[in-house]
């Protein structure tokens, strides 16, 4: 998801003590999820935040990542909790505002949280400052704001929307002659076209025809027209990364594509989904066949066969948690990235410090191939002006198939280079 509106906010709540704050919470659609007591191991507490979808039209619902999070308690509690640690979950809706993100990292200092972990929030100067006055790590939100991957308090578990891009540009060079990319005509569009024009031309591909369109549009049938028209009749692409109106592309490509050829379609992961491809038709989705780029290994891969078991055994039907969300995915690798963290602390108490110096002197952290092995020190990460946090620099490519989002290539596919060489050039 790209760009940001100027939205009415809510007044603030406020906080009272640290009892007061969590029944506040169960009502207004916050909820805590506590560990047993009278373990020789003090429990854990952590924050996962994630806008529930109720504040209007244009908000963001990602609230599987919040019930995901409680999922995963449930599971790890029932089996001694994180290293004899139980594990106590408080979730809050950040409703997709500033006010909104600002409560949740005010909340989790009022709980005095070790961790905000596997949340989304677009609002990155609002969450960040106060967790980084109080020392609590950020580890694994979705990449939806630049401070995850500038802020030391910051632990991403991806490359974010750029990593997408330089990906995409990647994959679209293996098998188009020629493409056009439809984006926001914003300034974070701007950056968007750059990333792709880097990769492309890197790869000896011609530079993309360049299609601003208006992010908030109901209709792109103009876009659509002069995307498939640039992108010419034999072996084009059309790439769209255009956040929740990227359907609202793609039906105006759809009506128009015929007149124009066989042109394949592209997005990136989180743009489209398996969730959108199959509420669009699944294998008569105007989907079927197009390329898209993800972080992570598409969601058939045995490789999620326990995030699957836990949901299936610990959500009791929650319907909000879909395992091929990329939403849901990455609270479940930041929480296993938590899991392997305190593990390796090894100790009868897991403060916010006792996290931070595990982070940063290097800890490794095996996701069980979900992503490459992950360690947050300087080293590791991979050195771009623009993005100086990102320490995955790798992405998988995807394609639909028979309406099912399959591997278009075997493993992961690095492209810090294409990430430096764009921050470099910019």
């Amino acid at each position: 998801m790209t760009g940001r509106r100027r939205l009415t906010f809510p007044r603030p709540y406020k906080f009272l003590t640290s009892t007061a704050a969590v029944g506040a919470l169960l009502v207004t659609g916050c909820g805590v999820l506590p560990g047993a007591s009278g373990d020789s191991r003090e429990p854990l507490t952590v924050v996962t935040w994630a806008p529930g979808g109720k504040s209007g039209p244009d908000t963001v619902n990602m609230a599987g990542m919040t019930a995901m999070a409680r999922a995963y308690a449930r599971w790890v509690n029932g089996d001694g909790g994180l290293d004899g640690h139980k594990l106590r979950v408080v979730t809050c809706d950040e409703s997709d505002t500033s006010v909104g993100a600002g409560n949740c990292a005010r909340l989790a200092v009022e709980e005095k949280a070790a961790a905000v972990v596997g949340s989304y929030s677009r609002h990155g100067s609002s969450f960040m400052a106060p967790l980084e006055n109080a020392g609590i790590p950020y580890i694994g939100g979705y990449g939806a704001t630049d401070e995850e991957f500038s802020s030391y308090g910051s632990y991403p578990v991806n490359g974010g929307q750029a990593a997408l891009l330089a990906g995409n540009a990647r994959q679209l060079a293996r098998n188009c002659a020629r493409v056009s990319v439809v984006r926001p005509d914003t300034l974070g569009g701007d950056g968007q076209a750059w990333l792709l024009d880097t990769g492309l031309t890197e790869a000896g591909r011609p530079r993309p025809a360049d299609i601003r369109a208006a992010e908030t549009a109901t209709s792109y049938d103009d876009a659509a027209g002069r995307a498939l028209q640039q992108a010419g009749p034999v072996d084009g692409c059309v790439t769209a990364v255009l956040g929740d109106r990227t359907e609202t592309f793609f039906d105006s490509f759809r009506r128009l594509g015929p007149s124009y050829g066989n042109v394949r379609i592209s997005s990136v992961l989180g743009s489209v989904g398996q969730p959108l491809i199959d509420s669009t038709g699944g294998r008569n989705s105007p989907f079927e066949g197009a390329y898209l780029t993800g972080w992570y290994p598409d969601s058939g891969d045995a490789r999620w066969d326990r995030m699957r078991e836990v949901i299936r055994k610990h959500a009791f039907g929650d319907n909000r948690i879909d395992p091929a969300d990329t939403g849901v995915q990455t609270t479940w690798v930041a929480y296993t990235a938590l899991n392997e963290l305190v593990k390796a602390i090894d100790a009868p108490r897991i403060t916010a410090g006792k996290l931070v110096s595990a982070l940063n002197h290097g800890t490794p952290v095996d996701t069980g191939g979900l992503t490459p092995v992950l360690r947050w020190r300087f080293d590791d990460m991979i050195g771009s002006s623009a993005y100086p946090r990102i320490v995955n620099s790798k992405v998988t490519f995807q394609v639909v198939r028979n309406g099912r989002l399959v591997a278009d290539k075997k493993g992961f596919v690095d492209v810090a280079k294409t990430l430096s060489d764009a921050s470099a050039k910019g």
